[in-house]
């Protein structure tokens, strides 16, 4: 995201136009009351998740730790609260009767230590000041990620697969969905996951980035799997599960187009006209290659349970909506 809060303001004024527009084709929600609903961390894909919750008639509210975007959330018609999750005095000062939180903060890189205090203590202390006995608890999404799951042999891998990630950051995200679910089930309040494979969409891309910089290399033989959600349909697997989601489950959130490394790079290298990136020389020591994993992750449990569509079902619808609107086709 840009420094500074005007260009802050810029960001997710930018955000909330395309969620709009982008979004605003969807059906409306099936609920027949309006519900309160807390979005945690609206940032790329809190604040419009939030918008166009807030343009169903719903009563919605983001929490952040600055009041740099209080304007542009002001403009959503979402009410800005602030508070820093991984110091619960924070929250404690805040209401709690909502009848959904939906946890997606995001780190923006950082180390074990710093996972550690956002993801898992910020969840901890989420669940205390929230769920307070004698008193109504909200229902609690978390969206997670894809990178839980460790396998690294091309398998199909599902909700049910082992969580064995490849990376400690990895790790303490399995920790924060283990004290959710559990805590769940000991302290009687819903509780869901979404595990959300490799986000893109407007003003992001890492792949797209790199290939347009003539940074991006072929790993080997490219037969490594990438698996991929637009920000829009996940924005739509939440709003979802606010609608359809059953306590207690955990749902992958990917498109229905896993592809190889190799086969991507070609689809881009074709659809913008440029050559296909060189190979990679092997460097085993780097935390981004050891962090590397290989499987193809399943949505059949989303579209079966919630009847979900997807707004971009393939990498090729995606990105070729970002080309279009970048304005690099044909290039």
């Amino acid at each position: 995201m840009p420094s500074g809060d005007s260009a802050a303001m810029d960001f997710l004024a930018s955000v909330f136009d395309g969620a709009w527009l982008l979004l605003g084709r969807a059906a409306p929600l099936r609920l027949t009351s309006v519900m309160r609903v807390l979005i945690v961390g609206c940032g790329y894909v809190g604040f419009p998740l939030a918008a166009e919750l807030a343009r169903r008639s719903h009563e919605v509210f983001g929490l952040r730790r600055s009041t740099s975007s209080d304007a542009a959330l002001k403009a959503a018609r979402i009410t800005p609260l602030h508070a820093d999750i991984t110091r619960l005095d924070s929250l404690k000062v805040l209401p709690y009767d909502f009848d959904w939180v939906v946890n997606c903060v995001a780190s923006g890189g950082g180390g074990v230590e710093e996972y550690h205090q956002l993801y898992l203590q910020g969840m901890r202390n989420l669940i205390e000041w929230l769920v307070v006995p004698g008193q109504r608890t909200p229902r609690l999404l978390y969206t997670s990620s894809t990178g839980v799951y460790g396998q690294n042999d091309g398998s199909l891998v599902d909700e049910t697969s082992p969580t064995e990630p490849a990376t400690e950051t990895a790790g303490v995200l399995v920790e924060a969905e283990k004290v959710l679910l559990s805590t769940g089930v000991e302290r009687k309040f819903p509780a869901i996951v979404l595990r959300a494979a490799g986000i893109y969409g407007p003003e992001r891309g890492y792949l797209l980035k790199q290939f347009l910089r003539g940074e991006a290399r072929i790993e080997g033989s490219g037969a490594r799997i990438l698996n991929m959600i637009h920000r829009d349909d996940l924005i739509g697997a939440i709003i979802a599960v606010l609608e359809r989601g059953r306590a207690g489950e955990i749902y992958n959130v990917v498109d229905d187009a896993p592809v190889s490394q190799l086969e991507f790079f070609k689809w881009l290298a074709t659809k913008l006209g440029k050559p296909l990136p060189p190979t990679a020389t092997d460097d085993s020591t780097s935390p981004r290659k050891r962090g590397l994993t290989n499987k193809r992750i399943s949505n059949a449990k989303l579209k079966r349970e919630l009847e979900f569509a997807f707004q971009y079902p393939d990498y090729q619808t995606g990105y070729s909506s970002e080309i279009l609107r970048l304005g690099l086709a044909g290039i």
